[in-house]
């Protein structure tokens, strides 16, 4: 049964070290990333996707 009283994962701020391991971008881009999108996933992903090489 899960817990109620957690926030989902979507409603928490991405996690910097995630989203640029997931995307292999640096942790200072991504760190970019998660200060203009906050807890948007879906937007940083695309912004990390976009600068991805």
């Amino acid at each position: 049964m899960s817990n109620m009283n957690d926030a989902s994962a979507s409603a928490k701020g991405y996690d910097v070290k995630t989203l640029a391991k997931k995307h292999r971008i640096s942790v200072e881009d991504a760190t970019k990333i998660v200060a203009q999108f906050g807890s948007d996933r879906k937007a940083c992903d695309k912004a990390a996707r976009r600068i991805a090489v």
